[in-house]
Parts: C-alpha cells; structure tokens; sequence
C-alpha cells in the first residue's frame, strides 16, 4: 500500500505542475494587488454596477489562489504523514493518507475545472433556453424531462433561478422554457450545454410500444445587461475649435464657435456649428459622440449574440452532443468526448457534473 501512495503522490506532483503552466501565479498576485487598490478608493461606489463586478472578481480571484496554496499544503502534510506512517509501520496513518489523497485529487480536479473558467463571459449569469424539436408530443415530453433535469442541477449547485418564460405542450411536456440563472461561474459551466440533446426510449404516448427518438435543443446565452454606460475619458479626445463655415450670422462666423470632438480609441469624429456659443457647441457635440459610441456597442453586443445564435444546430438527428437512451439498454453518452454514465436516473435527476466537466477539461 505504501508503494501505491508514493505513487499517487507524485501522480499528483505531476498534475499540479501541468496546472501551474495554465495557472500563471504571479500574473493572478499582480491582478489581485490591482483590484485590492481599486477598492480602497474613496470614489469606488460611485459605480455600484462596476464595483459590483470588481469585488466579485476579487472574490473569485482570492478564493483561487487560496485553494492552490492549500493544494500545496495538503501534499506536504500527505507526505510528512506517509513518512511517519512508514517509520513506525502505522496502517492507520496509511488509510489516512490514502483518505487524504483522495480528497486532494478531487480538489485538484476542482480547481482544474475552475481555471478554465477564464473567458469574457464566463462570470455572468445565463438565460437557459429549452425547446422541444422532431419528434411531436414526445419531444415536448422529452423538453420538459430536460427542465426538470437543469432545475435539479441548479439546485444542486446553489444557483438562484427564475422562470422567465414557459409553454405548455399541445398533450403533454413543453413546447419550451427560458430560465434566467444567476450564480459563481454560471455561464462558464452552462455554457458547455448548448445543443442537441436526444432521448432514446420506448415511447409512452405510442400504442404500438416501438422505440421512439426525440430531440430537444438546449442553448445557453450570457446575460448582457440592457443598459450600455458610455464613460468618456478626456484624455482620449481631441478637442478643436475653429470657425464656422455656414449660414448663422455675423458672429457665428467670425469667432471660432464651431467644435470638433475626436474620439481617439475608435476614431469617431463629431461636430457642431449651429450655436453662436462655443461652449454650447461643445456640450451638443459631446452628447452626438456618446450616442455614437452608445451605438457602436450595442452593435458589438448585437454582433456577439447573432455570433452565438448562429452556433445553433437543426433539432434533428446527427446534430446531438449527447444521448440518453433508455432502451435497448441505459445510458447516457457525450459525443464530444465520449463520456458515458450508465446510472440514466442519476443524470436525470441532475447529476451533470461529470458531464460539463469533461468538455470544459478536454
């Protein structure tokens, strides 16, 4: 036995050190340093929605890199014991240190989960859309099953959850349901179960009791919050003044009334010459560039979601990421890295861990 845990322990060395190429520590010290300067401002809730989102990814952050810290520290208290264990031929001590590293491979596997979780969207919370697809009331059936399944795993993993919108089947189950979730992480885990999602079974709502397949589309969007805020720095504009070209009188065209604003960063430039005042030049000007800049975000955030609606697949066959089959036997499988779970309940009563890890690890 003792072999076997000085085995597992420098298995586990050799994960840590895979982890600590992807999980750069003095990059994420330096990040932390900078978000614990920006909080200690007095002007830091003048913003309360970005301030907001700094502390929560100070909290990420912070609780990261205390979990790697212990990572370190159970493998050295690992292997202390497992020396005195070995020393005085203590059996009990081993069972503890083979305990111990059971518990820290499961952390290690966590955390592993965790650093992937780095993309732009992926701290937001999701809207969880579910529709049913071929397969009449069976689809809409299968649909509701799939609900039930998510609702679970919501629960399982302490997310806050809202039913934004739900259509009841012409017979049975749901035409579809929109889901507003809120949580740690709850768009980078979700997002991984966006597609096809198909049931095998024999089906209750046929007379002839033949196996039946049905499909139900499942996609995840990150919540983009409505509002857009501009915030302008003037370091980042170009302010010139010159006379005005047009019609408007006598001093509107022999004083240098007329305002030109450049906006630096995206190269947008606005103009105005109808006022005799200069300043008030000025002030239309710049409500003209923060509507542009408005506009041009809200084109990116339009862009983003066509990009992810897009992504959808047809309803159909040959489109799934995952299968669920009841019969001829059970099992459920993820084609896209083959994981396969034979215990179908278990998943479908919300137990997708397995699952949504091994696409995000993959």
């Amino acid at each position: 036995m003792s072999a076997e845990l000085k085995q597992t322990i420098q298995s586990i060395y050799t994960k840590t050190e895979k982890l600590r190429s992807i999980f750069d520590l003095s990059v994420k010290k330096k990040r932390l340093r900078e978000l614990e300067y920006i909080i200690s401002k007095e002007d830091f809730w003048n913003d309360s929605d970005n301030a907001t989102v700094l502390l929560k990814e100070r909290t990420c952050l912070a609780n990261l890199l205390e979990t790697w810290e212990n990572i370190y520290k159970d493998i050295e208290d690992a292997e202390i014991l497992l020396e005195l264990a070995l020393e005085e031929s203590d059996k009990d001590s081993e069972l503890e240190v083979s305990d111990l590293l059971s518990a820290l491979e499961k952390k290690i596997k966590k955390f592993s989960v965790e650093i992937t979780l780095d993309g732009e969207d992926d701290a937001r919370d999701a809207l969880v859309s579910i529709n049913a697809g071929a397969g009449g009331t069976d689809s809409q059936d299968w649909a509701e099953m799939l609900f039930r399944m998510y609702t679970r795993w919501m629960d399982k993993k302490g997310y806050k959850f809202q039913i934004i919108d739900y259509q009841p089947g012409d017979e049975a189950g749901i035409k579809g349901a929109t889901i507003r979730v809120a949580g740690e992480n709850c768009y980078g885990f979700m997002k991984v179960e966006s597609g096809v999602h198909r049931l095998v079974r024999i089906s209750p709502y046929n007379a002839s009791g033949k196996r039946h397949t049905s499909f139900a589309s499942v996609f995840v969007y990150p919540e983009i919050k409505d509002e857009i805020k501009i915030d302008i720095d003037e370091s980042d504009l170009r302010i010139d003044v010159y006379r005005a070209s047009g019609a408007g009188g006598q001093h509107v065209n022999k004083t240098s009334s007329a305002v030109r604003i450049t906006h630096l960063p995206t190269g947008v430039v606005v103009q105005c010459q109808q006022e005799s005042s200069q300043h008030r030049n000025k002030e239309i000007a710049f409500k003209v560039l923060k509507s542009r800049l408005y506009q041009l975000e809200k084109k990116k955030q339009d862009k983003k979601m066509q990009t992810l609606h897009d992504g959808k697949d047809d309803i159909a066959w040959g489109s799934q990421i995952r299968s669920y089959v009841l019969h001829p036997y059970r099992m459920v499988k993820d084609h896209r890295t083959d994981f396969e779970m034979g215990d179908v309940d278990r998943v479908l009563n919300g137990d997708l861990d397995p699952f949504i890890e091994g696409v995000l690890l993959s």
